[in-house]
């Protein structure tokens, strides 16, 4: 993340995370939460009863395949 421009700043996010997280919302479905397999393992650490069911392998532009799954 950083500022961006000088005579109307913004703050800008970008990187491999922002990425990601874009292609995870344009690749689910509606009324879905779509997450990596990363994200899955923190979020049943942190809370073992939240549901979550595996969708299996998504091709993701730029990453290739990946595992998600559903929230």
């Amino acid at each position: 993340s950083n500022v961006i421009g000088s005579l109307n700043p913004r703050y800008g996010l970008f990187g491999d995370t922002v990425n990601t997280a874009s292609r995870m919302e344009s690749l689910s479905l509606s009324d879905r939460i779509q997450c990596s397999d990363a994200s899955a393992k923190i979020l049943a650490e942190q809370d073992p009863k939240l549901p979550l069911r595996k969708r299996g392998k998504v091709a993701v532009k730029g990453k290739g395949n990946m595992i998600t799954y559903w929230v």
